[in-house]
């Protein structure tokens, strides 16, 4: 069982490093279909190994000031919230249907890699593992950078939208397991002045503390045991594959890498659609 879960968090691991994309959006398959679990007992684990990798990425965006420590606490604190909430309506609704939403997340996802790789192919390359170099600043009619801080200049208007992604991110974790980038990312360009790596590092900070949160909610408030023996080898297999991303990605990630990568997540929704379709 143990090399079986090293494998499966290494491969985790991998994608991280490679192409950024979301660590639970393929843990939670992996999980589900390598232990034959359900989706809810799937979950907790892909949380857990999204919350280390995303950790780690946070911490390689440290120092070279790419985070925006207040809008990621606001967003993380309002998560908190919700996660909850998404988690005691993921134990009342049929294992059936909650396959066919995490279905729909992962296509949503998966056009969007395909949709940014051929539009945006310069942020094609910006990766969660490496945050690195500079990133063309999109405009933002919601949340404007301070030109001589380049802080965030807080509004309510801007507090609320940040805020709400926030919490839309710790319900979807409590729901579905998914870490939230998908959200995370595209909101903070859409709405602020951010460049797309300060978006991608300030997202690493929000994942990291909301998946780490909602799996404390769902140990604590809802009495899950966590299966620490599977876990924490699958763990330590994700944050191996994570640093070996890293190393790699520079060389190898890249359009047509996230192109693949966005193609095999389709399959996989298909796959998922499917079972919860014809289950």
């Amino acid at each position: 069982m143990t090399p079986l879960l090293l494998l499966l968090g290494l491969a985790i691991g991998a994608v991280l490093g490679l192409t950024g994309a979301g660590g639970s959006i393929f843990a939670v398959p992996l999980l589900m279909w390598g232990l034959h679990w359900s989706l809810p007992q799937a979950t907790p684990v892909a949380l857990l190994a999204v919350s280390a990798s995303a950790l780690i990425g946070t911490l390689a965006a440290w120092d070279v000031s790419y985070i925006r420590y207040r809008a990621a606490l606001l967003m993380a604190g309002c998560g908190w919230f919700t996660a909850p909430l998404g988690i005691q309506l993921a134990h009342s609704l049929p294992v059936s249907l909650l396959n066919l939403l995490f279905a729909v997340v992962l296509t949503i996802v998966a056009l969007r890699m395909l949709r940014q790789a051929i539009r945006k192919p310069e942020e094609a390359n910006v990766v969660r593992a490496t945050v690195a170099g500079d990133g063309e600043p999109a405009a933002g009619p919601c949340c404007r950078l301070d030109p001589l801080t380049g802080r965030i200049q807080w509004t309510w208007r801007c507090a609320v939208t940040i805020a709400s992604g926030g919490g839309a991110t710790g319900f979807l974790a409590g729901l579905i397991g998914v870490g939230g980038g998908f959200v995370i990312v595209p909101l903070l360009r859409a709405t602020t002045e951010l460049s797309m790596h300060s978006a991608v590092a300030t997202s690493l900070m929000v994942i990291a503390l909301t998946s780490a949160g909602t799996v404390a909610s769902a140990i604590l408030m809802q009495g899950i045991e966590l299966p620490w023996g599977i876990a924490l080898p699958f763990i330590a297999g994700t944050v191996a594959g994570m640093l070996g991303g890293r190393q790699l990605a520079p060389r190898i990630a890249g359009v047509r890498l996230q192109q693949l990568f966005a193609l095999l997540m389709l399959i996989v929704a298909v796959g998922m659609a499917f079972h919860a379709l014809s289950g």
